[in-house]
This record gives structure tokens, C-alpha cells and sequence, in this order.
């Protein structure tokens, strides 16, 4: 059966969604916030509070799930000294979403996502 597998992948295959959700979740990280597309900030915010959640506890189970999701060390390394710190106390809700018009190209909603 497939419960609970429904799952948005902006019509491309998981192959390309999966190194694009590393790329957008790593940049946020480093840069704490970053302009997309609408459909692509949602994604990723599934996709990194569960990251920020792990990194409030800094033991070996979470360096290792964190080096299994992100690959960059320098992202990790900010994730667990900075971030987790930051957020200790909130439970939850660590981006926030912020619509700033359409893509003149293709009229795209774009928006920026940035870390409260």
C-alpha cells in the first residue's frame, strides 16, 4: 500500500529533486536566506527544520544523519555551533516564507526563504 508516500517533486525525477534539496538546504544554511520559486522554498522547509530540530543535540547519531543529508562540512559544522545553539529554546518554525512577486521569465511566484 502506499500510505504516506504522497509527495510534491516539481515533475522531476527524485534523482534530481534529491541533490537540489542537499544544494537549496546547504545554501540556506550558509547564507540564511536565499530567493526561489514558491513550489522549491516549501520543499526545502519540509526538508531543513528536521535538520535544525537534530542539530539542537550534539552527539554522534545526528553529526552522522547530518553528513548523510547535507555532505558539506563547512554547512554541518555552522548547523551544530551555530544554529542549534541559536534555536535551543524554540520548538519549532525556524524559516520563514516571504512572497516577492513573479519571475519575469515564466511568471513564477518567487520567494525568499530565510531563517527566523
Amino acid at each position: 500500500m502506499r500510505h504516506n508516500k504522497k509527495r510534491d517533486k516539481l515533475s522531476r525525477k527524485s534523482s534530481v529533486v534529491k541533490p537540489m534539496m542537499y544544494n537549496l538546504a546547504t545554501q540556506i544554511i550558509m547564507y540564511e536566506a536565499i530567493e526561489t520559486t514558491e513550489a522549491r522554498a516549501k520543499l526545502v522547509k519540509k526538508y531543513l527544520e528536521p535538520l535544525i530540530t537534530r542539530a539542537k543535540v550534539d552527539n554522534l547519531a545526528n553529526h552522522r544523519h547530518m553528513i548523510a543529508r547535507l555532505r558539506l562540512k563547512k554547512a554541518i559544522a555552522k548547523l551544530f555551533k551555530v544554529l542549534g545553539p541559536r534555536y535551543v529554546k524554540r520548538n519549532g518554525g525556524y524559516t520563514r516564507i516571504i512572497k516577492i512577486g513573479q519571475r519575469a521569465g515564466d511568471n513564477a511566484l518567487k520567494c525568499r526563504i530565510e531563517l527566523v
